[in-house]
């Protein structure tokens, strides 16, 4: 299975268990009347409209490069990835102004044991899901999908703050509730900045980790043959990274010996990173220090 296919698949589960959790959340936080259930439930639609937006950025970040998009489609996933964000952003705003103001007007809310139950349901579920969905991630480099399985992590987080609340609230405090909906509204407008705070590395043309341009610089060093780099460049599109470096090679050898040495240099690289990589090598001579003491030895 490619890696598109992966990541729809996956993704397809998340939605479909959003779907379950949203109807079971409304249904039960409107009949016991909980605001932080129904604040779940917003935080669930959230992760159902992000899971529509994972496969379609994913569908067209997939495509071939074409005439007119030279280096692929990469950014669609990008924009997947900011309109998560921005998605998270505000609808932990909306949760946690709508939970404050209630908090403000004084009203007590013990919702009762339905509620726990539900948040119960909720915490095992999206946990599940969310381990699911970052293994994939993780594997295939997605950054949109990474974004997706935390925000599946939230919601089981945001749940058991709706768990504690309701706990909070059989033992007698009336404002258990609405706190518990202030808590999700923050975790996840938290998470939503770190998604767009990702984006905007991104778009301003950020480097990879210095951990994966270690491994890089690893993988350079150890082919046979190459005498130096430098110039070493790289930048994100989507879950491709797009990277450029200058060689140094012996100036005795070949065309064809330093094409080589690219090449391997090429494959070592593509082992080493684990995500989609285009690579651009560029082979210079060594300075002959042979050549260069003969040179002084005329001018004497």
């Amino acid at each position: 299975m490619n890696q598109v296919s992966q990541i729809i698949r996956v993704t397809i589960w998340g939605l479909c268990l959003n779907l379950f959790l949203v109807g079971l959340k409304l249904a039960v936080g409107i009949v016991v009347g909980s605001a932080a259930l129904v604040a779940d439930a917003v935080h669930s639609i959230s992760d159902l409209f992000t899971d529509i937006v994972v496969i379609l950025g994913i569908r067209l970040s997939s495509r071939p490069a074409d005439e007119d998009h030279a280096y692929g489609h990469g950014r669609f996933e990008t924009i997947a990835t900011s309109l998560i964000g921005a998605m998270l952003v505000g609808a932990g705003v909306f949760i946690a102004w709508k939970s404050g103001f209630s908090l403000y007007r004084g009203e007590i809310n013990i919702p009762g044991y339905a509620v726990v139950v539900v948040a119960a349901v909720s915490i095992l579920s999206k946990e599940w899901i969310y381990r699911v969905t970052q293994r994939v991630a993780r594997r295939v480099g997605s950054s949109a999908l990474h974004v997706n399985a935390w925000h599946h992590r939230t919601d089981a987080l945001s749940s058991v703050a709706v768990l504690f609340g309701a706990v909070a609230g059989l033992l007698g405090w009336g404002y258990g509730d609405q706190s518990a909906a202030i808590v999700v509204g923050v975790m996840v407008s938290i998470v939503g900045l770190n998604a767009l705070s990702k984006v905007f590395v991104e778009l301003t043309e950020g480097s990879i980790s210095g951990e994966e341009q270690r491994s890089i610089a690893e993988a350079i060093q150890g082919v046979p043959g190459v005498k130096g780099w430098h110039r070493l460049r790289t930048r994100l599109v989507g879950r491709e990274v797009f990277m450029d470096v200058h060689l140094l090679v012996d100036s005795r050898l070949s065309v064809a010996e330093g094409h080589r040495i690219c090449s391997t240099v090429e494959s070592a690289i593509m082992q080493t990173v684990q995500r989609p990589i285009n690579i651009v090598v560029h082979c210079e001579p060594e300075r002959d220090p042979d050549a260069t003491d003969q040179k002084r030895s005329s001018q004497q």
